[in-house]
Formats: C-alpha cells, structure tokens, sequence
C-alpha cells in the first residue's frame, strides 16, 4: 500500500505530534539537548528503522525506500559526508537529489522546539551527525 499525496503529509504531522507528545522531564535544564542516539529513534528510527538500515515500520509505505544510514561513508569514498548530512538534516533536500520530499526538515522542527535558541538547535544537529558517523559499517 502506497501513501497518497495528500496521506502522506497528515502522518509525517501525526509523527511528529506523537514524537512532540513525549513526556517532558520537567527537571531537565531549558538549554537540555538529547543525544543523537535519543533523537534518532524519536526522529528518525520510524522511517530509517532502529538500526538506521532503512527498514523502519513507515518505510514500506514511503514512494521511495528510506537509505541505510549505515552506508553513508561507504556511498561516500570512505569519509563520512559530516557536512551533507548537517545540510539534509537542517534544510532537507531537493526533490531530485533525495527523490522525492517525503523526509522532513528537521531544522525548522527544532527551531519550533527549542524556541528559536539557534545553539540548541545546531547542538541537536550536531548529536544526530555525530551519532550517525559512529553507526557506520566499516
């Protein structure tokens, strides 16, 4: 079964409604930025799966399958694409080059989040980079 176009966008929202629903941990300083492995599977794990292979619960209903983020440094001559994969993460990416505009921009995301504090935010993209270049296959 493939998601509609116009389906495909009310359960990205509900998605992130229901990562955005998760209990707030009230002791927790404002300036608190999650590791980049808690964010990956509050974020990402739903599409990319828990071990970032491309085989989440949503990706069988995605037009075009989520990559295996483990392969990043391989598809890359060996060296982790640091910089790419910040860009994709903050931007997104255009519709010929990730194949469609199903991901979401998650900058805009943590924007909302963390209240315009654009330290947190880099330090968030930051995590979810670092965590990513520490998955990768050898």
């Amino acid at each position: 079964m493939k998601f509609s176009r116009v389906m495909l966008p009310v359960a990205l929202v509900i998605l992130c409604g229901a990562a955005k629903a998760q209990p707030i941990d009230d002791t927790l300083p404002p300036t608190y930025v999650p590791s980049g492995e808690q964010m990956f599977k509050q974020y990402c794990a739903v599409c990319h799966g828990s071990d970032a292979k491309g085989d989440g619960p949503m990706a069988p209903l995605l037009r075009t399958p989520p990559p295996n983020l483990t392969t990043l440094a391989q598809r890359h001559m060996g060296k982790f694409p640091y910089e790419y994969v910040k860009s994709v993460l903050e931007f997104g990416r255009a519709p010929l080059s990730h194949g469609t505009s199903e991901m979401p921009t998650w900058g805009p995301l943590f924007r909302h989040n963390d209240k315009q504090n654009e330290r947190v935010v880099q330090q968030r993209i930051k995590n979810l980079c670092d965590f990513l270049a520490s998955i990768q296959e050898r």
